[in-house]
């Protein structure tokens, strides 16, 4: 299920627009002010809808701009009640992808939506973004921004089953039969030195040490 993070101060229009979009199969995160919204940035959206004025200091612009220090990648669209050729503009520059003016139909909404994620995760979709790394399943390779990071194969195996097994927790066992295979029968410690080493090289993945067992991708 696609994620999406919606920003919009009006409440009932947010709860409006909630309800299409969950109702067309998107599962919606939405705030009222971007206060909140600019705290929750690094949030593994697939897409944004980002409302220009916002009541309180912070703009859809200034939650743009933060989106885009981690996540160069992820479609943004933003909303205004303002039809002016600058907001889009402006809006273009900092790197929205799309741009819908109020009043707008929530059903012309939704189908920009649906447009923009077909779009860009159909031609894309053996990527993952987590935390600011672009992992591509097909090339297997990894990288955080404009940095290459360089796994090796069992680096790359571990890294896998943890991103397609978000929240999954698996012990060390588990880890064995998966990474080296069933016929293996060395020790499990290599396990954690596998887990230590792709820390090192990813230092932003958060991979819990459940202690007794084994680890979690959270």
């Amino acid at each position: 299920m696609r994620t999406i993070v919606l920003v919009e101060d009006e409440k009932d229009l947010n709860s409006l627009i909630k309800a299409y979009l969950e109702k067309a199969g998107y599962q919606v995160i939405s705030y009222l002010n971007g206060e909140d919204a600019i705290e929750n940035t690094d949030i593994d959206a697939h897409l944004w809808i980002l409302d220009i004025m916002l009541g309180g200091d912070i703009s859809g612009y200034d939650i743009l701009k933060k989106i885009r220090e981690t996540n160069e990648e992820v479609p943004v669209i933003f909303t205004s009640a303002r039809d002016k050729d600058l907001d889009k503009i402006i809006g273009l520059e900092l790197g929205s992808d799309d741009y819908i003016t109020k009043p707008y139909s929530p059903k012309e909404l939704v189908l920009r939506v649906n447009n923009m994620i077909k779009r860009v995760y159909s031609k894309d979709n053996k990527k993952i973004v987590y935390d600011g790394y672009t992992i591509d399943l097909d090339k297997r390779s990894v990288s955080q921004g404009e940095v290459e990071i360089t796994l090796t194969t069992l680096e790359f195996d571990l890294l896998y089953m943890f991103v397609t097994n978000k929240n999954k927790s698996f012990s060390r066992d588990d880890i064995l039969n998966i990474i080296w295979g069933s016929d293996y029968f060395g020790n499990d410690r290599v396990v954690d030195d596998l887990v230590r080493r792709l820390r090192k090289k990813m230092p932003d993945i958060n991979i819990n040490t459940i202690y007794g067992y084994g680890y979690r991708l959270t």
